[in-house]
């Protein structure tokens, strides 16, 4: 009976250490890997995927199929990107790159830090914004389809807020009047706090 339960203990272990190897083997994960990095850490215009919420890149997945995100990287990377992915192999992709550990992209600006987690965890009251930590929690660790923003990079955060007070993605709701109403210091200020946001702490 010890030697049954030592083998599904191992049974156990190597099933969660060979999670995402088998993932990438069911799906052509080196597809994304291209744009996003083989650890899926993002690069200059992609976004960081590692440790996304598997619920949201499901959802942005079937959005891009839609042409519901229409901003104009989604329109020339994904819309093409996404054509032949259908319901299963997005949930595939989504749950490979959830598994993966995410690593904070650290390129905001560190003089706005103390500015942007003030916006972050009380809003801006004049404006009616109410505080982010609200949505995608203490940490910016985000829930099912709230997405993660602690560690994404300041570039993506800075050019997505920027894209919804430009009227892109409307039905994104409550985003688009969120960043309608930030200035263009808020903005910066709050992408370059949740830059440095690693594992839920800031360095």
């Amino acid at each position: 009976m010890k030697r049954i339960v030592t083998k599904l203990a191992l049974l156990t272990i190597v099933s969660c250490v060979a999670g995402p190897l088998l993932a990438s083997e069911t799906v052509p994960v080196k597809n994304c890997t291209w744009c996003h990095g083989p650890s899926g850490q993002g690069y200059s215009n992609a976004p960081r995927l590692a440790g996304q919420q598997e619920l949201y890149l499901d959802a942005q997945l079937m959005n891009f199929r839609t042409h519901v995100r229409d901003n104009p990287y989604s329109r020339d990377f994904m819309w093409n990107a996404v054509v032949h992915v259908d319901e299963d192999m997005a949930h595939g992709f989504a749950s490979y790159f959830a598994s993966l550990p995410p690593e904070a992209a650290n390129d905001g600006n560190r003089d706005l830090v103390a500015s942007g987690r003030n916006i972050f965890e009380f809003g801006v009251p004049e404006a009616n914004i109410a505080a982010c930590i609200v949505c995608h929690g203490p940490n910016g660790e985000g829930v099912r389809g709230i997405p993660r923003l602690g560690g994404l990079s300041y570039f993506y955060l800075k050019r997505r807020l920027e894209e919804w007070a430009e009227g892109y993605s409307p039905a994104a709701e409550p985003m688009p009047k969120v960043a309608r109403s930030l200035s263009g210091r808020d903005i910066e200020a709050l992408a370059s706090y949740l830059s440095f946001l690693e594992y839920g702490a800031e360095r």
